[in-house]
């Protein structure tokens, strides 16, 4: 009987204990936590809300926890900025939890969590506070996050913080001193869609961040090309990465089969295979390289992406070996069908500043070019350029027949674009018989030629006329008789697309061929 009302007064004692316990939770935790993150950090913590209910086991939420450094994180923004900041988080527990330390969580829920990473020389300060701090009285397995940011800041002048928008991000811890697991979803700004990405995090490298390791892999569907001004399409894309936080190698691939240049129009089917590092604290990508098939033509470039304060400078390296002119014209002009088809080969230097203009107003080309093959698609000039080349044979009578179609062209130069207008250093254009080497402008909207040049033929001014204008033009023949060529005269290509102008260009005497 004695050992019966000795256990009650004890199951009475531990009852009465445990009580007190379960309605002293709300002090007990939130000291836990402040004093965990406060050890953790060596700062300050500030918690402004924290809510305790016992209710199928203890419910804990707490409202605006932020946890600050010795230096501001981000001066580019008013007052003293937290290192973290969490809108809201909750968490559920056992009673018996409570009582063990260190204290152990499942999992917890955290809802517009921010996190300032520090500028380079101010994390080492960071890394000093973590080794300073007490062992941690509160250990959690998972985070669940709704909205998280994530701003790197740099204390370069005109730099602006590299800032990733997560909509949802898990994190798994497996072990102490071992990386994170973790899945994240964010968003990207330019162009507008949503990267799914997961893989493993870590562990932390405190005193030099760029050393944390990194691995995972991602898909990025339904990418809205239109928000960047100048183009348009749906870009889709997967691929895999590995890495330091400063040297992460990405291999991956994009599928776009509309993109387009709003100015020209013309959609066409676009897939790359690109090999990049990316700095992942500055959002610099350095493109080693990227292959890319458009339409039936393929091409490399090389090059790199730099964040700078207004947006993002991409220089490129382009080559194409072998490809097709039409494909190129159908992508940047609007003229329909494109003015010539034919073989391509390219190298050309491709500079996109930062900037809020149409994209084909900022684009700065410069570099020479091939064409092998070409055949015009404008009937009125390529009977033209046909004649041309019979008469210039001197095979004058051929050049009123449809033989004058079948005349290929060969074209090459070098060249740069700016603001819309391709400009001509050098341009050749050779056809059987007759070479022409010009400088002039033409405008991507096909609204404007302007080329000068000369004209070399291998017959005789008479031998490329019939019936009495060949008699007319034998006694001149000599005049313009030139260092081996047969005929040699100044000529133009003027008008637009609708009504080009082909002629000889004496200067005020403008007569037409």
């Amino acid at each position: 009987m004695w050992l019966a009302i000795g256990s009650l007064a004890i199951l009475i004692g531990l009852s009465v204990a445990l009580l007190i316990s379960v309605f002293d939770a709300g002090p007990i935790l939130r000291q836990r936590v402040v004093q965990t993150l406060s050890d953790r950090f060596k700062s300050r913590v500030d918690l402004r809300a924290f809510h305790v209910t016992v209710r199928h086991g203890v419910q804990v939420s707490g409202d605006d926890l932020r946890i600050y450094g010795e230096t501001d994180p981000n001066k580019s923004q008013p007052g003293i900025q937290p290192l973290f900041s969490i809108a809201n988080f909750s968490f559920r527990t056992s009673i018996w939890n409570l009582l063990r330390t260190p204290m152990h969580i499942d999992t917890v829920t955290l809802r517009g969590l921010s996190i300032n990473i520090p500028p380079k020389n101010d994390r080492r300060q960071m890394a000093r506070m973590r080794r300073k701090g007490s062992k941690a009285k509160l250990y959690v397995d998972h985070f669940v996050c709704d909205h998280a940011e994530l701003v790197i800041n740099t204390s370069t002048a005109g730099k602006l913080p590299l800032v990733f928008d997560i909509q949802n991000l898990v994190m798994d811890d497996t072990a102490p001193g071992q990386p994170l697991r973790f899945r994240a979803d964010l968003v990207n700004p330019k162009p507008v869609g949503m990267i799914h990405s997961a893989g493993l995090f870590g562990p932390f490298q405190e005193e030099n961040p760029r050393d944390t390791a990194v691995q995972g892999s991602y898909s990025f569907r339904d990418a809205d090309l239109s928000t960047i001004k100048g183009i348009g399409g749906i870009l889709s894309s997967v691929g895999s990465y590995s890495g330091t936080l400063d040297h992460i190698v990405v291999d991956g691939s994009t599928d776009t089969p509309n993109f387009q240049v709003t100015r020209s129009g013309h959609a066409v089917p676009l897939k790359t295979e690109f090999h990049a590092i990316v700095d992942g604290t500055t959002g610099d990508t350095y493109l080693e390289p990227v292959r890319a098939k458009l339409r039936r033509t393929s091409l490399t470039a090389r090059g790199f992406v730099i964040k700078e304060a207004h947006g993002h400078q991409v220089k490129l390296h382009v080559a194409i070996d072998a490809g097709r002119i039409d494909d190129l014209l159908t992508l940047g002009v609007r003229t329909e069908p494109p003015v010539m088809t034919g073989n391509v080969t390219l190298n050309a230097n491709f500079n996109l500043p930062p900037g809020e203009q149409d994209l084909s107003d900022r684009l700065l080309l410069d570099g020479s070019f091939d064409i092998v093959g070409g055949h015009f698609t404008n009937s009125r000039i390529q009977d033209k350029v046909g004649a041309l080349s019979l008469r210039s044979q001197g095979k004058p009578k051929l050049a009123k027949t449809d033989l004058s179609d079948n005349v290929l062209a060969d074209v090459g130069g070098t060249f740069r674009l700016g603001t819309g207008v391709l400009t001509f250093s050098q341009l050749r254009f050779s056809v059987p018989g007759t070479q022409v080497d010009m400088t002039g402008r033409y405008s991507l909207d096909g609204n404007q030629f302007d080329f000068h040049g000369k004209a070399r033929m291998q017959a005789k001014l008479s031998h490329m006329m019939t019936g009495w204008k060949s008699v007319l033009l034998k006694p001149v023949d000599p005049f313009f008789k030139k260092d081996g060529a047969g005929t040699e005269l100044p000529v133009k290509i003027t008008g637009t697309k609708s009504e080009p102008k082909f002629g000889l260009d004496f200067g005020r005497h403008d007569e037409k061929d």
